[in-house]
């Protein structure tokens, strides 16, 4: 893939992405195919700010784990009332590092 291409593409949306996974990402788009662009350039990356912010709302109820996909554990904090506030506290730290990694995961289903 093109290199303009690639670094248009990490500018844009490098917030979405851990810093560390920045220059993996790179070299793994430069040696994409392009016929693979437009699939990513479709990707809807959730935003990890607006995860945190869910999670600091409704993070008891579990709506931040709904939100970045984890179904599971997004039922299990609606159940248990947010760990009974703890696993809601925790997640104020975890959810944004679990929104990029999801991310992540997206990037890769659609390259692999």
């Amino acid at each position: 893939m093109d290199s303009q291409k690639v670094d248009m593409f990490i500018m844009t949306n490098s917030k979405f992405f851990e810093s560390h996974q920045i220059p993996l990402i790179r070299d793994t788009l430069i040696n994409t195919d392009d016929s693979k662009w437009i699939a990513i350039q479709s990707l809807s990356l959730k935003d990890p700010t607006i995860s945190l912010i869910v999670s600091l709302l409704g993070g008891s109820l579990g709506i931040d784990r709904f939100l970045i996909g984890d179904t599971g554990l997004g039922i299990g904090k609606l159940l248990t009332c947010g760990g009974l506030g703890i696993w809601a506290i925790i997640d104020w730290f975890l959810i944004m590092g679990a929104t990029r990694e999801k991310n992540l995961e997206k990037l890769h289903e659609v390259i692999y």
